[in-house]
């Protein structure tokens, strides 16, 4: 499971795709479906297989490659299917042609044929689009189960929570702030402080209950606060009360929770202390989208002290 939606895409008409925006098309389409895009559009085979690698999602292409430049001829997708695939790539393919005349692809894996003379109405790239759009919809689908959205939320808050502590040393080195330190120990007092009364307060009870239902999360607190420290700072708008909401409150409520279905429904959710949090594709875009504006704001925070 990832954040990025990844297209590698070969046509030697690379200047119309880029010119009339059909790529920007496509690009938004997943940017609005809540991943960050990234397009690769290469002319020849030589770029395409010089690209070529297990981490994209989609591979759009047109069926007859013209390679009569290099003296070879003319290349029909079947043969790219079978080099691609004896590189033990097995990423969905998207083929397209506006002429037909093309050998059954159907039965392959993970392969989509797309005739545009035979759809009505639009252009040849509109009608390409539209379709990639399709196919995109539906591979989006398998990165939408339960269990791989928790790993994907606990991995990502868990990068940018190492680059805010990578923020912090740097900042630190560059400006020796007696606020964010202070910031960072007396938010460890506190912590620890109230930890130490409760727990002092729970054994004299004999409330182990309490003990192990109140798991600890101290550097995740500390970097927020020293964070947001900087951002005070510096003048900047301070996003990490949103960055706890979002972030960390979700992730401790997925790492916490317990995954279950009904079995009339198939409605699958997490149950949590606070209550039932239902999965479905909209709390997935919600999750994503939380992630990349976060991952942007941390980017543009740590640029802003690389300029100092």
């Amino acid at each position: 499971m990832k954040i990025e939606y990844s297209i590698l895409w070969l046509d030697d008409k690379k200047s119309d795709i880029i010119d009339d925006n059909y790529a920007e098309d496509i690009v938004t389409f997943i940017t609005e479906l809540g991943f960050e895009p990234i397009m690769n559009i290469v002319s020849n085979e030589e770029e395409f297989f010089k690209s070529l690698n297990d981490s994209y999602d989609l591979i759009l292409t047109d069926y007859h490659l013209n390679n009569e430049d290099e003296g070879e001829g003319e290349r029909n997708g079947d043969i790219i299917i079978q080099e691609v695939r004896e590189k033990n790539i097995f990423t969905e393919i998207m083929f397209y042609s506006a002429r037909g005349n093309v050998k059954d692809t159907n039965k392959k894996d993970r392969i989509t044929f797309v005739e545009t003379n035979r759809i009505p109405g639009s252009t040849h790239y509109e009608k390409i689009v539209e379709k990639a759009k399709e196919l995109i919809t539906l591979t989006v689908r398998k990165f939408q189960h339960i269990v791989p959205m928790r790993g994907l939320l606990i991995q990502e808050a868990s990068n940018l929570e190492n680059e805010m502590l990578e923020i912090i040393i740097k900042y630190l080195d560059k400006k020796n702030s007696v606020t964010v330190k202070n910031s960072i120990f007396d938010s460890l007092i506190s912590f620890f402080g109230e930890k130490a009364e409760k727990a002092t307060k729970y054994k004299a009870n004999d409330k182990i209950g309490k003990i192990l239902s109140d798991p600890l999360l101290i550097s995740s607190a500390q970097r927020a606060t020293a964070i947001s420290q900087i951002l005070e700072d510096e003048g900047k708008d301070n996003f990490i009360e949103d960055f706890k909401s979002e972030i960390i409150k979700m992730r401790n409520e997925f790492a916490h929770a317990k995954y279950l279905k009904d079995r009339d429904s198939g409605i699958e959710y997490f149950q949590t202390k606070k209550g039932d949090i239902v999965f479905d594709s909209e709390l997935c875009k919600a999750i994503r989208l939380n992630l990349i504006k976060h991952k942007k704001n941390i980017s543009d925070l740590d640029q802003s002290i690389d300029q100092m």
